[in-house]
């Protein structure tokens, strides 16, 4: 008999994405009656509760949870705490699945002893700054992750959404609902710390929705150096240098000009260091773009992805400027 899967759903507000998602889910090759779904509610006010409590009448493997911190670890964390599998598998509302993905997934751990196995992120666009941002989302330039480009088979430093052996999470806790953002990060981090070994397989197949506006571009990116302040103050060897290149450079291109008017060697530098940056990312577009306005999408997109995650790490080193030493713990798994 195959073990049992509790596919496990954080969301707020996605009437337009959620059954998309759900849809992908229930149909997968898996045997029906060895997988469950929960997904966690936080509080949306958008018609997707109502939806979902249609499709729970509908499919009894369905069970939606009231998600009151309204935020993904939070939300994972309860659904984790509620599901009786024996292997969780995380889905994001944004992303479809291919119809093998949770088969592929149960494979791979039981021949690998992974502790955690992961697809690549691969951004679907839509539109036309949507599909700027998945252009971007998917060169080294913009993000250098590497569950962006995954090929074969390969152990990693993390993975997207992720599936777990249940005793995964009894024996180093559950997500750090102390993390807005990052929390994946933060919880492959203590599993590799353990012992553990992360397994990134291009044979685990999904779709991601990008952010498909601008100030949704910035929002996101803003969040995500953000709260990667606090993985730094809890966890520093889990930074890479890749890390601290964009709020270096920020915060370098900012003194720079803040010193220009007194100084011609602080203008110097910041002219140089703006022409280096536009010089390489023209010729990164150069080479991904299709024509004069796509090629401007893209330029856009690269310096917001970068500016955006580099001014919130920024913010953050302020924001959590007293929390130097107070990394706290994340929860065990006790279930309620």
């Amino acid at each position: 008999m195959k073990p049992f899967v509790s596919v496990v759903i954080p969301m707020r507000n996605e009437a337009g994405w959620i059954k998309r998602c759900l849809q992908t889910v229930r149909s997968q090759d898996y045997p029906a009656d060895r997988f469950e779904i929960l997904v966690a509610d936080g509080h949306s006010d958008d018609g997707s509760a109502e939806l979902l409590r249609s499709l729970a009448e509908e499919d009894p493997r369905l069970k939606v949870l009231d998600n009151p911190a309204c935020i993904v670890p939070s939300g994972l964390n309860l659904a984790i705490r509620h599901s009786g599998g024996e292997i969780i598998a995380r889905v994001d509302a944004h992303t479809t699945l291919e119809t093998d993905y949770i088969s592929r997934g149960v494979e791979l751990l039981a021949s690998t002893g992974a502790q955690n196995v992961g697809g690549p992120m691969v951004a679907v666009g839509g539109g036309e700054v949507g599909d700027a941002v998945a252009a971007a989302m998917g060169s080294r330039f913009g993000i250098g992750a590497e569950f962006h480009f995954a090929r074969g088979e390969q152990e990693a430093d993390t993975v997207y959404m992720g599936m777990w052996p249940r005793s995964v999470f009894e024996d180093v806790g559950l997500f750090d609902e102390d993390l807005v953002r990052n929390q994946d990060d933060e919880l492959n981090y203590r599993i590799r710390k353990s012992g553990g070994r992360i397994l990134l397989s291009s044979r685990m197949r999904s779709k991601y929705q990008n952010r498909q506006s601008w100030s949704g571009l910035v929002r996101q990116f803003f969040q995500y150096g953000l709260w990667k302040v606090r993985v730094l103050q809890k966890h520093p060897r889990q930074m890479s240098l890749r890390h601290f290149i964009p709020p270096a450079y920020d915060l370098g291109l900012v003194l720079a000009l803040a010193l220009a008017p007194w100084s011609p060697l602080a203008a110097t530098v910041a002219l140089v260091a703006v022409a280096v940056y536009a010089v390489v990312i023209a010729s990164v577009v150069t080479f991904k773009g299709k024509g004069l306005a796509g090629r401007v999408r893209l330029f856009a997109a690269f310096a917001v992805i970068h500016h955006a995650w580099a001014m919130g790490f920024l913010v953050g080193l302020v924001r959590f400027a007293g929390r130097w030493g107070h990394g706290g713990k994340a929860p065990g798994l006790d279930r309620t």
